[in-house]
């Protein structure tokens, strides 16, 4: 594995806060850095060895737009379930994508290694994942846990929240992973149509499909699709989404 880019720890605080204010100024709300070497061969079987040349991931994040998110209760309405899928796959992507394009140019501006994933980039369609977790980067950079929905569930808004995540070998200050906030709450497991949801809480040392079934959930949205028309990439649901109390507005 290389070695991080190092400095003193002034220099490194004063980058992580040049880095953050230039997130701030694309569009994001939520950044933290996250230490990667606890999740070294979760990472090296996701998206290959090579990823280990970066021990550091900034996680950036963006707030959903409640107003675009309730009405997809509604799961026979094509209008708010067609809008929802555009307003993130087409307009909350593209943004966090142009910040992580802006961090990965400064980071390298600074000498280091920097290399960005983009949002909901998928790349195998057999194990239904992209190259790196974003919700793993996020989770370790303690900008919130993974929820019995897989979400990634931040205090301040729930599962309402889209990320991207730039990998650096820059030696920054990280942040800590937060308690597990679900506790025996199980809404989303009982609102999915699907059946998807198993309720069982996030453990590190178990696959996805312990607590998720993606391809269970997949089915569903592609027959939803069908039914309605649309003929639209990208998933179609969002009900865990909408559901968290940590995202319900009242």
């Amino acid at each position: 594995m290389d070695t991080p880019q190092s400095s003193s720890g002034t220099d490194r605080m004063g980058l992580v806060e040049r880095l953050h204010e230039l997130a701030l100024s694309e569009g994001i709300t939520h950044f933290g850095v996250a230490d990667l070497g606890p999740a070294g061969d979760f990472i090296a079987a996701q998206g290959g060895r090579r990823l280990l040349g970066f021990p550091r991931a900034i996680s950036l994040g963006a707030d959903l737009s409640d107003a675009m998110v309730e009405p997809i209760e509604d799961q026979d309405d094509r209008g708010p379930l067609l809008t929802y899928r555009y307003y993130i796959y087409e307009m909350v992507n593209r943004l966090l994508n142009q910040a992580a394009t802006r961090v990965t140019a400064a980071l390298q501006a600074e000498g280091a290694k920097a290399y960005a994933i983009p949002a909901s980039h998928s790349l195998d369609t057999d194990r239904l994942c992209g190259l790196f977790s974003h919700k793993l980067a996020a989770r370790l950079a303690g900008l919130g846990w993974i929820g019995k929905n897989c979400l990634l569930i931040t205090p301040e808004h729930g599962p309402r929240v889209r990320f991207a995540t730039v990998l650096t070998d820059a030696d920054l200050p990280t942040g800590q992973p937060l308690p597990d906030g679900c506790g025996t709450c199980e809404i989303c497991v009982k609102t999915c149509l699907s059946g998807a949801i198993v309720g069982r809480a996030f453990d590190q040392a178990e696959p996805r499909e312990a607590r998720f079934l993606a391809k269970t959930c997949e089915a569903r949205s592609k027959k939803r699709k069908e039914a309605l028309g649309i003929t639209d990439p990208g998933s179609l649901c969002g009900l865990c989404v909408l559901v968290c109390p940590y995202g319900s507005r009242p």
